[in-house]
């Protein structure tokens, strides 16, 4: 292709685009800071494809590489800050995650409270996890299930009790203690 017909196809074909493709590029990959540097190698890329054959779209050829380049940029720096760091191994990383033996143990006592809340009646239930685990206020949990605020009292202490009992009768004591 004759250098003016593919400087006119630039003109004409490309270049009105690059207002949109910066608009993308901006709004779909907010945490990029070099869109004009994208916005450039996108240019470049499209012209040395032209070179070599015809572009049937190319609108959506531009941007198909600008979202290729930004992809292989996003790369590169996450492999860049990994490089970048010394022998991982030699970093004094403390390990605040329980070990095998606690994780086994709290896993045992949600169980147990699982099985507290379905032996729960079915309203004490529902007041008791709207209020102490989903933490909905006294007085919306009353509106909602349009009770009185002091029934919502009673119903949750009432199940702090029932659930209490059953896990004392399993060997867990405390244990709700710590919650709301």
């Amino acid at each position: 292709m004759p250098a003016a017909a593919l400087a006119r196809w630039f003109n004409e074909e490309v270049h009105p685009h690059e207002g949109p493709l910066r608009g993308y590029l901006r709004g779909r990959y907010p945490g990029v800071q070099d869109v004009d540097d994208v916005v450039q190698e996108s240019f470049l890329r499209i012209w040395k494809a032209r070179l070599a054959r015809p572009i049937v779209s190319t609108k959506t050829f531009l941007f198909q590489i600008a979202r290729h380049l930004v992809v292989d940029k996003v790369r590169r720096e996450r492999v860049a800050r990994t490089e970048s760091l010394e022998d991982l191994a030699l970093l004094n990383v403390m390990d605040d995650r329980p070990d095998p033996a606690e994780l086994l143990s709290y896993h045992e006592k949600v169980s147990l409270v699982a099985d507290a809340l379905a032996e729960l009646p079915d309203r004490c239930r529902e007041v008791f996890i709207l209020r102490k685990f989903k933490d909905v206020p006294q007085r919306e949990i009353a509106f909602k299930l349009r009770i009185a605020e002091a029934t919502v009292e009673s119903q949750v202490a009432r199940g702090m009790k029932l659930m209490e009992r059953h896990l004392r009768a399993r060997g867990i004591n405390g244990f709700l203690s710590d919650e709301k």
